[in-house]
């Protein structure tokens, strides 16, 4: 028996499933929660932050004022289950928030947010391809000094290796298509800050580029569909199965897939069913 496909794809999920089919099955087909890690919620700080630093004046968007919506930021979220539940000591989280300071410092290294025009911040963008519907967030949408599209993410974690930097821009790719479709206009450049080292990498959009993309995403959504009605997601054991939330029901880890139900609560497993007596 096969399962349902979702209802869209967006960047982190066609990475999701091309690193791992299982582990895509668990968070985007059953749609199962997994708790906050310190650096997910970091990048989730940082980009707020960075957010409100552009709401800003030009002129205000210094480091300074940058450092104070560090700080609106962390009380915006502190409510938030990213934060509260996230369970560390006081020096952890003392690290935590000194280390979302210095990638706040670092983008200063990377541009000067006074001249930064921008037209769109988290902005959400969709478009139909064939039979899917792809999605994103696009962290900023600028104009340059040519009145051209420039769109900007933000990355909190390492410099990828050059062996896998055209894997990362794939994802800003996508937005780039997105906003062809969606605003008729293909961008001039797409941007990748990485915060942590700090470096930029910096791709110009072609058609040939933008075809690619739509082919590609088109093709996996077939692989996905092939997959959802064998029900047939098959884990792909690699170096980031130490930071999977599933590891312990993949069963290249010997666990049970089915057991991972449980992650949605009690009450949400199904229980086997009684045998019926028979009749005398």
């Amino acid at each position: 028996m096969g399962v349902s496909l979702p209802p869209s794809l967006s960047p982190s999920s066609i990475a999701s499933f091309k690193e791992c089919p299982l582990a895509f099955k668990f968070s985007y087909v059953q749609r199962l929660p997994e708790p906050p890690s310190p650096w997910t919620s970091k990048g989730t700080l940082v980009h707020k932050a960075l957010e409100l630093l552009m709401c800003r004046p030009a002129a205000e968007r210094t480091l300074p004022n940058a450092l104070v919506d560090l700080e609106s930021a962390t009380t915006a979220l502190a409510t938030d289950a990213d934060f509260t539940d996230l369970v560390m000591t006081d020096e952890e989280w003392a690290a935590f928030h000194a280390d979302a300071a210095r990638l706040v410092e670092r983008y200063f290294e990377l541009e000067d947010p006074t001249t930064v025009t921008p037209i769109g911040l988290e902005l959400k963008l969709q478009a139909q391809l064939g039979d899917v519907r792809v999605r994103g967030i696009i962290d900023r949408l600028d104009l340059d000094a040519d009145g051209e599209l420039v769109v900007t993410d933000y990355k909190t974690g390492s410099v990828p290796g050059e062996r896998f930097e055209a894997k990362s821009l794939a994802g800003v790719h996508m937005y780039a298509l997105l906003c062809e479709q969606m605003l008729g206009r293909r961008p001039a450049r797409v941007q990748l800050y990485y915060l942590k080292k700090p470096e930029a990498i910096i791709a110009t959009p072609t058609e040939q580029s933008i075809n690619g993309v739509s082919k590609r995403t088109t093709a996996l959504w077939s692989a996905i569909a092939g997959a959802a009605k064998r029900d047939d997601f098959r884990p792909n054991p690699g170096r980031l199965c130490d930071f999977c939330t599933f590891k312990p029901y993949c069963p290249a880890h010997g666990g049970d897939p089915a057991e991972a139900m449980e992650l949605k609560g009690p009450g949400t497993m199904i229980s086997p069913g009684l045998p019926l007596a028979t009749a005398s």
